[in-house]
């Protein structure tokens, strides 16, 4: 099954790649090298801890590597859903109790990122947004238990 990714997330994770690739990756083999040049492998810290730096970022590289070689972009500007919540949408919603607004976008799994307001299409409020539109009210089973929402705003940016 092909991973779904926003055009700008699958920019993002691309420039993370290069980053690796061009700055960590050459960081960490001069590093090693560094340390290696003090004696005594079994003792190094500094050695040890560079291996295992090394080990994250070559993982991170391959699955940045294989997530975007099967990932199915999609250029969310040029989707015509008929203003119905899909993958990508940018949701505005107001909390019913409080009638507090926050707006999220749905994507991909691999690009969420709660702290900028970018939900997996995965998560419980995105299933429960997703073929909405606006106007429409959505019951979420959150964590803390059930919370209503109502559909101010969608949009495709």
């Amino acid at each position: 099954m092909r991973t779904p990714l926003t055009q700008a997330g699958a920019d993002r994770l691309r420039e993370e790649l290069q980053h690796l690739k061009k700055v960590k990756r050459p960081e960490i083999i001069e590093a090693i090298a560094e340390a290696r040049a003090h004696g005594d492998l079994k003792e190094n810290a500094e050695y040890h801890a560079a291996r295992e730096q090394q080990g994250f970022i070559e993982g991170r590289i391959q699955h940045l590597e294989g997530a975007l070689s099967s990932a199915q972009i999609i250029d969310v500007s040029k989707l015509n859903a008929n203003g119905k919540i899909v993958f990508g949408t940018t949701v505005t919603v107001a909390d019913v109790e409080s009638d507090k607004e926050t707006t999220y976008q749905i994507v991909g799994d691999l690009e969420a990122d709660i702290a900028q307001n970018r939900i997996a299409v995965s998560s419980p409020i995105a299933r429960a947004l997703i073929g909405r539109e606006e106007g429409d009210e959505v019951t979420v089973q959150a964590p803390a238990g059930e919370r209503d929402y109502e559909i101010v705003k969608v949009e495709y940016l």
